[in-house]
């Protein structure tokens, strides 16, 4: 991963390069790394309603900007909802009957259980077919090399969301919710769920924090302040930043058309850059975990002489 930087010194451009690795981090107990994934990233919440896909968008988004190897997976079967943010209305192609190429948004790598399925049809599956499926649209689907996989979970702490935290090779896990009790409370939950199969929480992200009146551009606290923060501070855990509540936000994910940060003046770059914050402190907490060589490891076998 390259950032160049530029700099005007005495009518003199400077140009700085800085490369970094990115490398592979612990996983859970139990667990093997994939060869081609370095991390994988799990977005949580302890109920629906809390802006969970957009978070995990918006900071895969983020991450690949800032030159890293992204991709994102779509695990929420019941309710899929990145194909409509991304704008994306395609199906993925198989090079050989077996394998699915991911498509792309950008530079960023996804799939989802919506771009195979039609957009009315719901799926009424049990825990057993949800979690196989899952497991398929992660080793089927032909991710090039990724430095980040971020994976957006189905809400929930239920038996699903269970087993695919216990199936996954995850180095870290980070939970969205609201500045409300009734979010909070369900937030709690995913936390100890994570806790319960050993993943790192990297961090709470609260969504809908404030709301920024057009009129005034006063900040309002609708639901209550702090509540996330709060949280971070009860158990212990990182706290990664507030996202306003913004028609911007809403509109954008619901049309497909992603907040753009070209022009940094603009409100779609100031709310982008929300995400960003969030985004580069999770990657800086997670560079701080141990690393992980289990993805590496050759596999050894013992045969007799006789």
């Amino acid at each position: 991963m390259t950032i160049t930087l530029i700099f005007l010194i005495s009518r003199k451009v400077l140009i700085v390069c800085i490369e970094s690795q990115i490398k592979r981090h612990q996983i859970q107990s139990g667990a093997k790394g994939l060869p081609n994934i370095k991390n994988i990233i799990a977005v949580g919440s302890g109920k629906g309603g809390v802006g969970k896909s957009t978070v995990s968008v918006n900071v895969a988004r983020a991450l690949s900007q800032e030159g890293a190897s992204v991709g994102l997976l779509d695990a929420d079967i019941y309710g899929p909802s990145i194909p409509t943010m991304l704008g994306i209305h395609e199906r993925p192609t198989s090079p050989d009957g077996k394998t699915m190429t991911p498509l792309k948004s950008g530079d960023l790598q996804t799939m989802s259980i919506g771009f195979l399925t039609e957009q009315d049809t719901p799926m009424i599956w049990r825990g057993p077919i949800v979690t196989n499926t899952l497991k398929q649209l992660l080793s089927e689907t032909n991710w090039g090399e990724l430095d980040y996989l971020i994976i957006d979970l189905p809400p929930g702490t239920g038996d699903t969301q269970l087993t695919l935290a216990q199936n996954i090779p995850v180095s870290g896990a980070i939970i969205v919710t609201t500045p409300q009790n009734v979010a909070l409370a369900d937030a709690r939950k995913a936390i100890r769920m994570f806790e319960k199969v050993n993943i790192h929480t990297l961090g709470i992200v609260e969504n809908m924090s404030y709301f920024i009146c057009p009129h005034c551009n006063q900040n309002s606290h609708i639901f209550q302040s702090k509540g996330g923060n709060t949280l971070a501070q009860d158990y212990m855990v990182n706290f990664l930043g507030e996202i306003p509540l913004n028609e911007q936000i809403c509109e954008s994910m619901d049309k497909g058309k992603l907040l753009q940060n070209i022009h940094n003046h603009n409100q779609q770059a100031f709310l982008f850059e929300h995400y960003q914050k969030i985004a580069r402190k999770a990657s800086a907490l997670l560079s701080q975990q141990p690393n992980d060589f289990t993805a590496k490891m050759p596999t050894v076998e013992i045969k007799s002489l006789h």
